[in-house]
């Protein structure tokens, strides 16, 4: 079944047209400790979550953890729950990503609908399938290839957002306009953060979704085409891991993709010959917008040792990487020596005045 993706102001409306379409005997609302207020209200609202249990977690990536993953679980067997059951996962990529694991392996997989309330939540974790949580301090160790039934994007929620997380859903977009081409990322680059414009982001959020559902669709379980949506995530990931081994506290996953495609677009230049003007317009435009991360040369080898964990890699020995040739032109599968991710770093850091 194809997953039904809704855009709409009214999301209690669209929640209970997705219930009455899936029909199940018991419902489960699961939320973070800062979206639980968006879930009562939403459970007031909607007439389909009127009976729905609340399945309430710690907020925070760090909490994206196999002891909130078992909260969860007991919390449905508590709750009675059967395969006949449904779950509704409101909040951001952290929710969605435990959420939609713990569906997809009790009782064998149980149906959900994901309601993201920030923007990377609408644009990244929402949609696609991908499910999972942290472990033994590596992002997404333990997950599974899983969609949710129905998205529920909804415009109420983005002008609420703090600006960090607008842009740490932008990066997204800002990759999938790299994927999609010149027009798409022209667009991109173009979006002025001093002045919202929340239709236009909204107007760039579909086409966004569009390219990621296109992709998901003719790869679903990521075994070619859909190693493109991995432009920028090895090295974010690695900012990620850093952040939470040196200082204990997770660092924005968007911030980490925008200076990740940096590096990944300085990579492309050095491997395949990616326009040298097309990537300084992107570096600006993330020196411009984004917070610095805070390396030095020392962090290097920490980093390149979290990027050899990566799950996209297939050798023991070679870290994998997605790069382009030019915006729209997609090279999965590459790889990069220690030697070469050193430099690429060097040069990251000189583009971003490091």
């Amino acid at each position: 079944m194809q997953q039904i993706l809704t855009f709409t102001p009214d999301t209690a409306t669209a929640i209970d047209a997705a219930l009455t379409r899936m029909s199940p005997n018991r419902v489960y609302v699961i939320a973070d400790s800062n979206t639980s207020r968006i879930a009562h209200m939403l459970m007031n609202r909607s007439r389909s979550l009127a009976d729905a249990r609340l399945i309430t977690i710690a907020a925070g990536d760090d909490n994206k953890s196999l002891t909130a993953l078992t909260h969860i679980w007991n919390e449905l067997v508590d709750g009675g729950a059967t395969r006949h059951s449904a779950v509704v996962n409101i909040g951001g990529g952290m929710v969605t990503d435990i959420g939609g694991f713990a569906a997809a392996t009790f009782k064998r997989g149980i149906p959900s609908i994901n309601v993201p309330t920030t923007l990377l939540g609408a644009v990244d974790a929402a949609v696609g399938g991908k499910t999972g949580i942290n472990f033994h301090g590596l992002k997404n160790e333990i997950g599974a290839f899983s969609e949710a039934e129905e998205v529920i994007v909804s415009t109420e929620f983005f002008g609420t957002l703090p600006h960090s997380e607008l842009l740490s859903g932008f990066a997204e977009m800002l990759k999938h306009a790299l994927l999609h081409g010149e027009e798409a990322l022209n667009r991109a680059l173009a979006f002025d953060f001093s002045h919202i414009d929340f239709d236009k982001l909204l107007t760039l959020l579909e086409e966004s979704v569009e390219v990621k559902r296109r992709i998901v669709k003719e790869d679903p379980h990521e075994n070619g085409l859909r190693k493109s949506l991995n432009l920028g995530h090895t090295v974010a990931h690695a900012y990620e891991s850093l952040a939470m081994n040196r200082k204990g506290t997770p660092i924005a996953h968007g911030h980490a993709v925008a200076w990740g495609l940096v590096t990944d677009l300085v990579l492309s230049h050095m491997q395949l010959g990616f326009d040298s003007e097309t990537l300084r317009r992107v570096a600006a435009m993330v020196e411009h917008n984004y917070p610095m991360p805070q390396i030095s040369c020392a962090d290097y080898a920490p980093m390149i040792e979290f990027m050899r964990h990566d799950k996209k890699n297939t050798d023991a020995d070679a870290i994998n990487f997605t790069l382009l040739k030019a915006p729209g032109q997609v090279v999965t599968d590459r790889t990069a020596s220690a030697e070469e991710i050193g430099i690429a770093l060097d040069l990251t850091r000189d583009m971003l005045h490091i």
